[in-house]
């Protein structure tokens, strides 16, 4: 099933109102079952906040990799409202009627973290990921879209500079986001953390979260990728079949000027925010 547009996004979510409010006029006895992209974690733990506040319901969250959530999903995990931060994770679900529509509800783009010390612009930051002598990190493809727009990025520095995709992909170190990566550790960037760690002297990861790794490690730097490097990322939420009445009213409120509000506070870019 297709993404929708933008702009029918609102259409969708006036729908998904419609069928809360009739069907939940107080808060749920049971908790809505969100399964939620790691990125997401800060962000939507405060619109859940907002939306227990409102009297609407509470959220039991499960955050990780993208990927590795749908896979639980397909694989019969109790799930009822499912954000990702690709479109493709969602619309799979639809695709084989797990799920409702998918509705874009927050932009993200990647950004690089640069440890302490190690000089690097935008204009260099190419040369700075060939140098042999610079640890590169990544999240997982596949398991993670970080790590698949990672490798966007690499598929672009190619056109740059031929045998820059397999120079880089021969050297990127995938550090997150698989089924075997270490745990985030409570409260903490994993990033900055494995940056502060020596384990990666430069980590492409989303601007959100090395934002997040720069308020705990100042020292650490957050350099933007140029335009011809650049990549973002677009986040798809579904509802999946057979979800109860609160789940359906959350993901109206993740659609709505609220919710919005909050991702844009956390540095996303809020697509369905009202003019």
């Amino acid at each position: 099933m297709p993404a929708i547009p933008v702009r029918d996004a609102r259409r969708v979510s006036v729908a998904l109102a419609v069928i809360a409010a009739m069907t939940v006029p107080v808060m749920a006895d049971e908790p809505v079952l969100l399964h939620a992209a790691g990125s997401l974690r800060s962000a939507l733990t405060d619109v859940a906040k907002e939306f227990e506040a409102a009297g609407l319901g509470k959220v039991q969250a499960k955050f990780g990799a993208s990927g590795l959530l749908k896979s639980d999903i397909s694989g019969g995990a109790r799930a009822e409202v499912f954000a990702s931060a690709n479109m493709e994770h969602p619309q799979a679900l639809a695709q084989d009627k797990r799920s409702g529509p998918v509705m874009l509800f927050a932009r993200n783009r990647l950004c690089a973290l640069v440890r302490p010390g190690l000089e690097v612009t935008p204009a260099s930051l190419l040369d700075r990921m060939l140098d042999a002598q610079v640890k590169l990190g990544t999240s997982t493809p596949k398991a993670d879209p970080s790590g698949d727009y990672a490798w966007e990025v690499f598929h672009k520095a190619e056109k740059l500079k031929p045998g820059s995709l397999v120079a880089l992909e021969t050297k990127a170190l995938q550090l997150t986001g698989g089924p075997s990566s270490p745990p985030t550790p409570p409260n903490r960037s994993i990033y900055g953390e494995l940056v502060a760690q020596g384990a990666a002297d430069i980590f492409l990861t989303y601007c959100t979260g090395a934002k997040a790794a720069q308020q705990e490690n100042p020292a650490q730097r957050i350099v933007a990728l140029p335009d011809a490097l650049a990549v973002g990322a677009d986040y798809g939420l579904t509802v999946i079949n057979g979800a109860s009445p609160a789940a359906y009213q959350f993901a109206m409120f993740v659609l709505s000027g609220q919710g919005q509000r909050i991702f844009a506070k956390h540095g996303f870019a809020a697509p369905a925010l009202p003019q």
